[in-house]
């Protein structure tokens, strides 16, 4: 299976986007289709290139555009010497025999070359050579392709929304002044009479009035085209939407103004008040600017996007034939030598070649203390150069770099749905519908109790009128559009805040479920602790070395044991092993070669040293072996109760044989990091339990567990056996008393770790949490990644949880609140009970205002800061506590 994002046109509102998904659901080959109405997205899970195509041709074939990113980078490069046609042509024709070309276009009057090439066969030097070699002057030229193109889309968007807008209002408010002065006249004192043409006096001159009404709605009705073009377009294809609605009313309204005309022009004086022009222009006015506000708003979602694009530097600095040239960050080509001075960013990720220096990561790692680098460390793009001249070589460059990665990620996570927007997707899809039948039956209802006299209507409008207004308020007033934007919009900003924050959400399934996190377990090295052990404690027992012949000159029993156990542990990569390797290494010590060496995984290492087994591990290591611990076990529980990890040592003399005896311990022991026990404080605050996981002993588990904390420990639990607890776990139930009535409630469980090991558990918790400075693996096992390895960023992650959806909810709350008080209003019920009867023109403002007001409510999540919140109140309470349910 594939997975490809495709950016959508034309989509107005929830239905839009629901009849996408349908449509492209049909298609065989596709397993997975989701619509992001905010991001205008289409994301696809498909079989083959062919069903890709299928795709694009399905959502084209139902009135929408699928925007093709460009293929190559498209390069302008303004041109000097060219004199005529043929010259332009020379140009063209110098170019196209360069390979990697796709397409180049001269044009002769603004003298540049629009070139569109593959930067993985050819660099813009090379089209320049070629013009300069044509015989003509190759300026500096400016690079389209690395340009946000959805930014210019949506302020392009933006521009002719805004331009459309203002030609509807310029010619909406004085038609709405030419309609409303003359009946306000009638009715208002006389100290409030506004000034009136009287060539234009309704009663006089009918006709006249009636055709200059016209004469201001036509320019307003064309810059409104696209709601009749699209919205008749999708009525007629079964699927009617929002711009269908708008479309119908002020149709409606439009047409009976037009037989009035007629009417008034066969001397029928009265018809001028049945003149409904104003109803469609000013109704089309309001939506565009409705309209205007919410491309504004939507393209402010994406903000957290462009932040994280603006942190790469624009160009790089390359050697090339030994001399140092500046080239366009995009040109860069993996294999490169780049330059980076004092004070500049590293273009891309790659390995340095020569020089030291030190590398502020901070926008990676969130640790503002700069980072050593010297030749054969890795380099981030984006990073900054502190102080010193380095070469590296380029290893990935464009969308493989670690920036870009992230990137990727925030646009799939902000593309992502919700479970919680599942209700608001199945009504959207029946909505527009329902809304058109309701407008039509209420419409019918009244026009036949008013003709029959079964109500009397007080507003001087006949029937049909009367109807007809009904029809329209409630064809207007209907929003699908907020609907389909209160979730989509809610998860952009709350991930991309995440993002800011170092926090990255991967979809929003994730974020909606991190707010229902009942139990916290962390694993313990690397997590908890900063994953470097030491060193603290060596004991040995008596006599214990004579197998493994000493190297001159002798040193202490317990130097010489280390020396043991660090030449058999040399070969692991276990963090423990390590820190006994390195612990030997600083001292000075000489390591033995190893005949053969074993890994065993959650137990330990087994070595042959000089044809003598060794064997070091945890203590069910040695038991598995019939080793007795009993001569060290005082100070084995010695080590444990301080917090210590024992890490036994036996020893035979014949290498694979039984009668293997204990030699000493080397104790380890990891430093906790320093926002464990304020992040553990933090959670219990919020009322989470915290459960710690790692495979040392229960008292060196327990003794770790105290210093931060944590309410439960599980120990010795193999890395095969993570996966099995955090089941365990999950399958426990949470009691809660609610108004005295216990109901079991289902147990949400996250991980969090950083190793390989940790990799099936995070995939099993309900939300996996891995630590940025951890494994590739772990990672993209993980649900969300602490890019900044604090672990405070992990109620912070639950604090934006709850923030995004309680957000969501008072939008769908607002949502479907707004359509089923506004619908019924707009139906008459009100004026049934002698009430007001909604005007279409203040039914279109409410509906252009609550698209907006759900988009402005989603924005105030660009003001929350996760770490800074308020501290949360517990969730248990007098009414509501909960209670763990035994298992």
């Amino acid at each position: 299976m594939q997975n490809e994002t495709l950016t959508i046109g034309g989509m107005t509102c929830a239905a839009c986007a629901g009849r996408i998904e349908k449509t492209v659901r049909k298609i065989e080959g596709v397993r997975a289709a989701s619509v992001n109405l905010a991001s205008e997205k289409l994301f696809v899970e498909y079989a083959d290139t062919k069903t890709l195509t299928s795709i694009k041709d399905a959502v084209v074939k139902i009135g929408y555009e699928v925007l093709e990113k460009p293929k190559g980078i498209t390069a302008t490069i303004p041109i000097g010497g060219m004199t005529c046609a043929a010259c332009a042509a020379r140009v063209e024709k110098a170019i196209n025999k360069l390979e990697g070309i796709e397409n180049v276009t001269v044009n002769l009057a603004t003298e540049k070359a629009t070139v569109v090439y593959n930067q993985a066969v050819i660099r813009v030097s090379a089209i320049k050579g070629a013009i300069e070699k044509a015989g003509y002057e190759a300026l500096d030229f400016s690079k389209d392709g690395a340009v946000d193109e959805d930014k210019r889309r949506k302020e392009k968007e933006i521009k002719v929304l805004r331009t459309k807008f203002i030609v509807a209002a310029s010619f909406g408010l004085p038609l709405l002044y030419i309609a409303m002065v003359p009946m306000m006249g009638a009715i208002a004192p006389p100290w409030f009479n506004l000034p009136f043409p009287q060539f234009l006096a309704p009663m006089r001159f009918p006709f006249i009035y009636a055709l200059v009404e016209l004469a201001l709605v036509i320019p307003i009705i064309i810059a409104g085209n696209r709601f009749y073009t699209v919205g008749f377009k999708n009525l007629l294809h079964r699927s009617p939407n929002m711009d269908s609605l708008i479309a119908v009313g002020t149709s409606a309204a439009f047409i009976y103004s037009i037989f009035n005309i007629r009417e008034i022009y066969r001397g029928n004086f009265h018809a001028v008040d049945s003149l409904y022009f104003e109803t469609a222009g000013v109704i089309i006015a309001l939506i565009l600017l409705g309209k205007t506000l919410e491309a504004i708003s939507k393209g402010r979602t994406s903000e957290a996007i462009k932040k994280l694009m603006g942190l790469a530097p624009k160009t790089a600095l390359i050697i090339e034939k030994g001399v140092e040239k500046e080239i366009p960050i995009d040109e860069v080509i993996p294999g490169d030598i780049v330059v980076v001075k004092p004070g500049a960013k590293i273009p891309v990720d790659g390995v340095v070649t020569e020089g030291t220096t030190s590398i502020d990561e901070s926008m990676l790692t969130g640790e503002s203390m700069p980072v050593d680098k010297k030749p054969g460390d890795k380099l981030y793009g984006a990073t900054i150069n502190v102080n010193g001249l380095i070469r590296f070589k380029a290893e990935k460059v464009g969308s493989d770099t670690a920036l870009a990665q992230i990137i990727k990620l925030v646009e799939d996570a902000q593309g992502s749905k919700a479970p919680i927007a599942q209700l608001a997707d199945i009504v959207s899809g029946y909505f527009v519908p329902i809304v058109c039948i309701i407008a039509l039956v209420a419409g019918a209802a009244w026009f036949t109790a008013a003709s029959a006299g079964l109500v009397n209507l007080h507003t001087g409008k006949s029937a049909l009128e009367f109807a007809l207004t009904i029809f329209i308020s409630v064809l207007v007033i209907a929003c699908p559009c907020a609907l389909g934007l209160a979730t989509p919009t809610a998860i952009m900003v709350g991930t991309g805040k995440g993002a800011e924050k170092g926090i990255l959400i991967k979809g929003g399934e994730a974020l909606e479920t991190t707010h229902k996190i009942n139990t916290i377990v962390f694993d313990k090295t690397g997590t908890l602790t900063e994953g470097k052990p030491r060193v603290t404690d060596v004991i040995v027992t008596a006599s214990p070395l004579g197998a493994v012949p000493a190297v001159p000159p002798r040193v202490s029993p317990e130097d010489e044991f280390l020396r043991i156990a660090a030449s058999a542990e040399k070969g692991s990569e276990h963090p423990l092993g390590l820190a006994i390797a390195q612990g030997a290494q600083n001292k000075g010590l000489e390591l033995f070669s190893t005949d053969s060496f074993r890994a065993i995984p959650g137990r330990g290492i087994e070595a042959v040293i000089n044809g003598v087994t060794v064997l070091a591990g945890n203590r069910k290591l040695l038991e598995e072996r019939n080793v007795s611990l009993a001569e060290l076990e005082a100070e084995s529980d010695r080590l444990a109760d301080e917090g210590k990890t024992p890490m036994y040592v036996a020893l035979d003399d014949r290498a694979g044989t039984a009668g293997m005896r204990l030699a000493g311990i080397v104790a380890v022991a990891d430093v906790l990091k320093k926002s464990s026990a304020e992040a553990v404080a933090r959670l219990h605050k919020m009322g989470i339990e915290v459960a710690m996981i790692t495979g040392d002993n229960q008292k060196t588990a327990a003794a770790i567990a105290g210093q931060v904390g944590i309410d439960r420990v599980l120990a010795e639990v193999l890395p095969q056996d993570k996966a099995a607890e955090i089941k365990k776990l999950q399958a426990e139930p949470i009691e809660t008393s609610m108004n005295h009535h216990d109901r079991a409630v289902r147990n949400y469980v996250a991980m969090i770790g950083d190793g390989i090991n940790d990799a099936p558990a995070l995939a099993q918790a309900d939300v996996g949490i891995a630590i940025g400075s951890g494994t590739d693996v772990a990672m993209e096992s993980a649900d969300i990644v602490l890019m900044h390895s604090d672990l405070m960023d992990v109620p912070g992650a639950i604090n934006l949880s709850k923030q995004t959806i309680r957000i969501i909810k008072q939008n769908l709350f607002w949502a479907f609140g707004y359509n089923t008080l506004g619908i019924p209003i707009a139906a008459g019920v009100l004026y049934l009970f002698g009430g007001p009867l909604l005007n279409p023109i203040f039914a279109a403002a409410a509906m252009s205002m609550s698209s907006v007001s759900v988009l402005t409510n989603a924005l105030r999540l660009k003001r929350f800061d996760p770490a800074k919140d308020k501290e949360p109140q517990k969730r248990e309470t007098t009414e509501n506590t909960m209670v763990r349910g035994c298992c």
